[in-house]
Parts: C-alpha cells; structure tokens; sequence
C-alpha cells in the first residue's frame, strides 16, 4: 500500500498574528471534505492519515472570510500555512504568487506583467465566499540585487557592466521596482527603468514602466549620442475567473544629438481579452510595438526600450500592427497553444556586423555602434500573415520542456554580387514564406543548483528577421545556453551567471562592398555575457 501523508501549518491573520480555534479542513479536488480540525492555542493544526495526491486545504474562522490553498501535492509531510483575511483586506491586497512551472521566469525577478495568476475571490458552489490561491509565499519587502558582467559581441551592450536593482513592497498592494545598468569608468552607455504596480483587489491593477537609456557612443548620419526614453502604462481588469482584459500604450522617445539634432516619438497601444471555460482559454491580442529581444529579462531596462534603427541616417523606430486570435489548454503539466495572426511590420530593425574604415561614408547611412562594430538598419515594411502553435511539459526532476512552430514571412538576404555598396545590399532584402521550429529545456540540477535553460531556434539561414516577431515568448534564434549556479553564503548569496548566444555562429550572411567593407548579416550575432550576482 503507498505510504500515508500529513498536512500540517499555521493560520493567521493578515498581521501575521495565530488564530486559536479556526477549523481547518482537507478537500478533494471537487471539493468534498474528507477531514475537518481545529488550530490550537499557537494555530497550528494537522491532518495525518492522508494518501499521496492532489487536494485543497480551507480554513475558516469568525469574523474572516475563508481562505482556500488549491492544488497541493500531498506526499509525505506536507506544510500549508493559511492567511485568513476579512472582505476589506482582500479587496484592497490580493497577494502575488510565483508563476506556475509552465512560466519560466528567475526565481528572483519580479515581474510586472504577472496578472493571469493572481489569486482572487470566489464564490463556491457550497454558498461561502473565499480567497483562493495556489500555494507559495508572500513577497519579501525590499530584495536587492547588484551585477556584474562581462559582455562581448552584443549591439550597445559590450564591456564590463554593473546592475544594480532594487524590489520593494511598501504596502500591501504596492510593488516597486528600480535599476540602473551602467560602465564603470567608461563613457559606455547608462539605461535605468522604474516600476511600479498598484492593485486594485479582485478587480485587476494599474501598472506603469518608465525607462531610460543614454549611449554617447552610437552614431548615425550627422549624430552622435543617442538618447531613449519609454513610458509604458496599462490596466489589467477580472470579471470573475472566465474574463480577463488589458489595454495601455507605449510612450517611446529617441534623439540623436549633433549638429542636427533629430527626434521621433511614437504612442503605441496594446489590448489584449482572454475568456478562460476550464483548462482553456480564447484570447485576442493587438500590439503595435514588437517586444524587446527573446529571451530578456523584464527587469533590465533594455527589454521596455523600442528596436532602433536607421535609413540613410535618420533614426527610425520598428513598430507595427500585430492581431492574434488564439487558443490555449494547460493543466498541471502540460500546456498546448494555437494562434493566428496577422502582422504589418514597419522599420524592421536588419542587424549587421561591420568593418566600416573611419570616415566612411556608408557608415553614416546607418545606426552604428562602434564599439561593438554592430549596425542597426531599417528594412523594407511587410505584411505577413501565419499560424503559430507551442506544445510544454513539465518533466520529472523539475525540469521543462517546450516545442514551438512557427509560419510566416520574414525578410531574407538572398545571395547577392560582391562590389555592391550597402544601400544596394539593402534594396535586396526583401520578405518571404519561412518556417520557424525551435526546442526549449530548461531545469535545475539536483545537489548543485545549478538552473540552466537550453534552447534552439531555427528558420532558414538566409532570413535575417524572426517569423512571428510579435510573439512575446519566443526563442532566441538558433543555439543558446543560460547558466545561474548559486554559492549560498551566510549572508545574502552569489550567483555566478553565463549567457551564450549562437554559440555555433549559425545564420551568417556574409558581403563584400564596394569600399573593400565587410557586413555579416545575422538574425542574432553571436554574444558571450558572464559575471556575477549578489542579492540581499
């Protein structure tokens, strides 16, 4: 016979204080009670007797409303700390919970847009109002974070640089987040972002993002200096569990300085409605602006800053219309996506590695950094329309998997004559029918540590854009590794961190100008990031 569980934790209230004598009760999935106790004199309680599996755990006490845990797994001795809270507590503050497995997101990273698993109010088919949630803590108050890396082959991000980053909850339904990426002793660029998220209880939030980037050393046409600003601000809103919404807009700044100063600016709106029936959802999904590169971090400024670029040196910022209709199935283990979408894509940012002679003049015709001998050049606009569809699972030992398709267009550099100059090579991108397949693990190793993810995009080599740019979720092209390996300390604990991009430097698109000028094309240019990482 399978060896019996038990269920045991405390049940407080919102100020953290134990509540004597509140009835806890174990429930099946349906929600039938299968054993009912009582806290003692410290809250504590215990259900033993129990067999491996999935149940929900309720607790009530006067003058609270309960407070249900779905979905916990039950296998030997099982913790389960409950917060009772009464009707004005929970509409003002509905605790944040960690993403579920099917999210892969750092376990550190506070993230703005986790909305789809808060925990609301329910109404349950036995007549009682309750606070339901999945399990996990609440936030910490203030958590911290500083890093420093090493960066090479990456556009505007090469040479040693240090992060410093701050979270702080200061009330019960605030959340704040700061940062600041910087080269010390260096005239490199700086980029800053603050956050920061109201909660409006059961009925959504109220979430703005504002970042800024200063990069002294790019240049394009008669510039030199390059300065970003974003504003982004929306509103999440919950009708029960079955409906959830989201419409705001993006702000974006850039200017070049020089002796022509130049600026453009862009509002940019986003929606997005989902009904959920189930383990299903029916979704919609507009955008204007295209998400900031694959695989980024939400907490560094450069994944809210717009892709720029330029055409024959003036700036230019890639944007667009982006509709998706979709369908998403997801249990404990397992998620399954289908979407359509239909895309116009202006200024598509075309990026290049260069070995531009001082002076030149073709270098003038676009956004050149030249410390990392990148460039930035805008592409022909297009319009595409395609199918997406991912397919995840978690895997034994925590471990993740995900496999995604993609078709549509891109653009594609086709093979060209050598001694043309750059604007001819230009004039020869153009778009075409592409297909997307790409592989994700990602896990934890068992006595070290050690979180890594792995992942491996691929579309035709000549395509120097992503199928499906709008997609949010999307591979970095080609092979890539992420490793974070912890070194626990007594105080606070380091992490040291390793970032690879096409490692096996796939994708290139190699020409010769007319000038005697290289320019490597590529969907992403090989880039090595490593360092290290401190939080407290």
């Amino acid at each position: 016979m399978p060896a019996s569980g038990a269920v045991t934790g405390q049940v407080s209230d919102s100020a953290g204080i134990p509540q004597i004598g509140a009835q806890v009760q174990l429930l099946r999935p349906d929600l039938s009670v299968i054993a009912s106790v009582y806290t003692d004199a410290s809250g504590w309680y215990r259900i033993a007797s129990i067999l491996p599996g999935r149940y929900a755990v309720k607790a009530m006490g006067a003058w609270f409303l309960p407070s249900l845990r779905e979905n916990v797994r039950v296998r030997s001795n099982t913790v389960v700390n409950l917060t009772l809270n009464s009707l004005y507590e929970a509409m003002q503050w509905l605790p944040a919970e960690p993403r579920t497995g099917n999210v892969e997101k750092d376990d550190w990273a506070w993230t703005l847009r986790s909305v789809a698993n808060r925990p609301l109010l329910h109404w349950l088919e036995d007549g009682p109002l309750v606070v339901v949630s999945e399990g996990g803590g609440a936030h910490p108050r203030l958590k911290a974070r500083l890093v420093a890396t090493g960066q090479e082959g990456a556009f505007g991000e090469n040479g040693e640089r240090i992060t410093a980053a701050i979270e702080e909850t200061p009330s019960y339904s605030r959340e704040l987040l700061a940062s600041v990426d910087f080269a010390p002793d260096s005239d490199a660029g700086v980029e800053s972002m603050l956050g920061f998220r109201q909660d409006m209880g059961f009925a959504g939030s109220v979430q703005s993002v504002v970042t800024v980037a200063l990069h002294p050393e790019m240049e394009a046409g008669s510039g030199e200096g390059l300065d970003e600003a974003a504003l982004r601000s929306w509103e999440t809103i919950h009708l029960g569990d079955e409906f959830e919404a989201e419409a705001g807009s993006d702000e974006v700044l850039a200017r070049l300085s020089g002796p022509s100063p130049e600026t453009v600016a862009k509002l940019q709106p986003f929606a997005f409605a989902g009904w959920r029936g189930g383990n299903s959802t029916i979704r919609y999904h507009m955008a204007t602006l295209l998400p900031g590169a694959p695989d980024s971090e939400e907490t560094e400024a450069r994944s809210w800053l717009p892709a720029l670029s330029a055409r024959n040196g003036a700036l230019a910022i890639e944007h667009g219309m982006h509709q998706e209709l979709g369908w998403d199935r997801r249990t404990d283990r397992t998620g399954i996506a289908v979407r359509v979408f239909d895309d116009r894509i202006d200024n598509p940012v075309l990026e290049a590695a260069s070995r531009f002679a001082a002076g030149d003049s073709e270098a003038a015709t676009v956004l050149l950094d030249p410390s990392s001998g990148l460039f930035h050049a805008a592409g022909p606009r297009f319009t595409t329309a395609g199918i997406e569809a991912g397919f995840e699972r978690c895997l034994p030992g925590g471990n993740h998997a995900r496999l995604s398709y993609a078709n549509g267009d891109a653009l594609a550099v086709p093979t060209l004559p050598q001694s043309l100059s750059l604007a001819q090579a230009l004039a020869g991108v153009h778009p075409r029918r592409a297909q997307a397949y790409s592989l994700s693990l990602s896990g934890t190793l068992e006595g070290t540590g050690t979180r890594w993810r792995a992942s491996y995009r691929w579309q035709p080599e000549d395509s120097v854009t992503l199928v499906a740019p709008f997609t949010e979720d999307a591979a970095a092209p080609w092979l890539n590794m992420h490793l974070h390996q912890p070194i626990h300390l007594r105080r606070g604990s380091f992490e040291a961190i390793l970032d690879l991009r096409n490692m096996l430097a796939e994708g290139y698109r190699p020409y010769l100008l007319s000038d005697g000028s290289l320019v490597i094309f590529a969907q992403q240019q090989r880039s090595l990031r490593a360092g290290l990482a401190f939080n407290f």
